[in-house]
């Protein structure tokens, strides 16, 4: 049996064929053509820059309860609706949930006195009450991601009789948990943090008056290093050869990642230093509006997702919160993709969406 022998000649063909491909794809597309978070949402409620959507239902509802999105400050919300055949929130709603979200909105250097406990009580707080008061119910249920997660969490823990059922993807409590595991691949944000003094942190942050969104996302960038390398290059053949729609969804994801919002200044040192630097939630040191916040106070039916390939939140981070929590109602749900996969991983998006529509459903 002869060897196979390496061409290079044919490699170089094909790599320009696709590229060939996917500028002709790229010629004919137009900016309008790159539509993301499309779902048909109204606006309900607003408070200064921030915004309350709710979501317009598809089919009859299931679940009483309505249930409210929380996405972290870090990225924009419109990860949980990139695509249409990919999207968290039209899962929920043909699942027949009754789906709310905030938008955070675009904070600037106006906003750099906002402290992390306004995102708790003030803006989620509010929202949180509306719901009630609009839908005549007692409480909502609340999904929140990463440092959405948190901002959940700690509302839940102080308000519990607001809160059905907390469910959380993706999102840190014990923040130095990552140091359990040797995998140099995970928790690089964790690692870096800890390398820095809290003076250096807050003269970081004090530099620019915020955090700028284009720095955290250089931060991303360098979690994994060889991936940013190729992408623009060896890996962007690929990336615009396919369908049309397959470009459609790089596109898309793209526009995502160009789109990082700034983070108002007094709460990223919260972020970083107290909880990321300290933790302090894990330790019972951490404080909204004066008062302490206890994990045994997370009294409700607790959801819990993570993602086993995660590098931005390990999943040991986020698991520590089984051993905290006042509630014998808690569950798990591991997804075997990393921390963007959860939500635009056709399997993982949709076994998500099911598992808490029927975790919902039964409670």
């Amino acid at each position: 049996m002869s060897e196979l022998q390496f061409n290079p000649a044919d490699e170089s063909i094909q790599y320009w064929d696709k590229i060939q491909r996917g500028m002709s794809t790229l010629s004919v597309l137009r900016d309008e053509d790159v539509v993301i978070a499309s779902t048909p949402k109204e606006v309900v409620y607003c408070n200064d820059k921030t915004t309350l959507y709710r979501y317009q239902p598809r089919v009859e509802r299931r679940v009483s309860t309505p249930l409210l999105i929380v996405y972290s400050q870090v990225g924009r919300y419109t990860m949980v609706d990139l695509q249409p055949d990919r999207s968290v929130v039209g899962n929920l709603l043909d699942n027949g949930i009754d789906v709310y979200l905030i938008d955070w909105g675009t904070p600037n250097l106006s906003d750099r006195w906002i402290q992390f406990d306004d995102y708790v009580e003030e803006y989620l707080g509010g929202y949180v009450d509306f719901i009630r008061k609009t839908n005549e119910v007692d409480d909502v249920s609340l999904l929140g991601i990463c440092e959405g997660g948190v901002f959940t969490t700690c509302y839940a823990a102080l308000n519990p009789q607001k809160v059905r059922n907390l469910a959380l993807a993706v999102t840190p409590i014990d923040f130095h948990a990552d140091q359990e595991d040797d995998a140099l691949e995970q928790g690089y944000l964790n690692r870096w943090v800890r390398n820095l003094s809290p003076t250096e942190l807050e003269d970081l942050i004090d530099s620019f008056g915020q955090m700028p969104g284009d720095i955290t996302g250089m931060i991303f960038q360098e979690m994994t290093p060889v991936k940013s390398l190729t992408k623009y290059n060896v890996d962007l053949a690929d990336s615009i050869s396919g369908s049309r729609e397959q470009v459609l969804n790089f596109l898309r994801m793209e526009k995502w990642l160009s789109d990082r919002p700034h983070h108002p200044g007094e709460a990223a040192k919260t972020w970083l230093i107290d909880l990321y630097k300290k933790n302090q939630l894990i330790n019972k040191q951490f404080s909204v509006d004066g008062r302490i916040v206890d994990l045994s106070d997370l009294t409700m039916p607790v959801l819990n997702i993570f993602a086993n390939k995660d590098h931005i939140v390990p999943p040991p981070t986020s698991k520590a919160l089984g051993h905290h929590v006042g509630t014998e109602d808690y569950k798990e749900l591991a997804l075997d993709v990393g921390h963007i996969g959860t939500f635009v991983s056709r399997k993982a998006n949709q076994l998500l969406t099911d598992t808490l529509t029927e975790w919902l459903a039964a409670r």
